[in-house]
């Protein structure tokens, strides 16, 4: 078994839904007493948030890069980036060490892509929403995202950040979400993509009328499927 490397606390409170899956996959694959060889590097998330609020991103990538040095030199086979906004960043923690990077919006896109669907919508931060850094990369496997309107953006926004990232669970919220998503499916979507990996804490399957790709689940179910000997996708 590889040996994990999360660079997490982005929020810890997805994080630690990330040790739970993987290690729940693990002993549901192998059986027995067996769970995931991992090491966590945790970092302070409202160092990481300031930086994100005034756009420093080479900052914040400079972070990310020095804690997957870190994961490498603890031996570490391979990272992964436990959260969805700071892959912008993806790169510089991809030059800085040798093992390779499991991309949370390349395993989404594969199972998207292996269950047919084209057009989807995307909840996630503003950031994540609004920039090309994910977009682009769902549209290398001709995957098209409709995002919400502007001020349905700012609303899923603020709800991850001064609610979810804080364990903070509405009904009002759960409900303004669902809302948001209908409209999504008005607009043509055949699927959403949570893509932040809090929102997993606020709606489920049973809160949309299409189906819902979870990233967090995805993505610790490729870090598993990977530390057991598949090749990355």
């Amino acid at each position: 078994m590889k040996l994990i490397g999360l660079i997490g606390g982005m929020s810890w409170e997805s994080t630690a839904l990330y040790y739970r899956i993987i290690n729940q996959q693990v002993k549901q694959q192998l059986g027995g007493l067996h769970s995931a060889r991992c090491v966590i590097y945790s970092v302070d998330f409202y160092q990481i948030e300031t930086l994100q609020s005034s756009g420093e991103w080479e900052k914040a990538g400079t972070i990310l890069a020095d804690a997957a040095r870190s994961l490498e030199a603890a031996g570490a086979d391979f990272i992964v980036l436990c959260t969805n906004t700071m892959h912008k960043v993806a790169q510089a923690i991809t030059n800085a060490v040798a093992i390779p990077l499991l991309h949370i919006a390349d395993a989404t896109a594969a199972q998207i892509s292996h269950e047919k669907f084209k057009r989807v919508g995307l909840l996630a931060t503003a950031f994540t929403m609004e920039q090309p850094f994910y977009i682009e990369r769902f549209a290398r496997s001709g995957i098209e995202i409709i995002v919400p309107d502007t001020a349905n953006r700012k609303t899923i926004h603020d709800i991850i950040y001064q609610e979810l990232c804080l364990g903070v669970i509405r009904d009002e919220s759960r409900r303004r979400y669902c809302e948001i998503m209908a409209a999504l499916v008005h607009q043509g979507a055949e699927a959403i993509i949570l893509g932040c990996t809090e929102i997993t804490l606020l709606v489920g399957a049973q809160d949309a009328c299409v189906p819902l790709f979870d990233t967090t689940q995805i993505h610790a179910e490729e870090a598993v499927r990977f530390a057991l000997g598949g090749s990355s996708r």
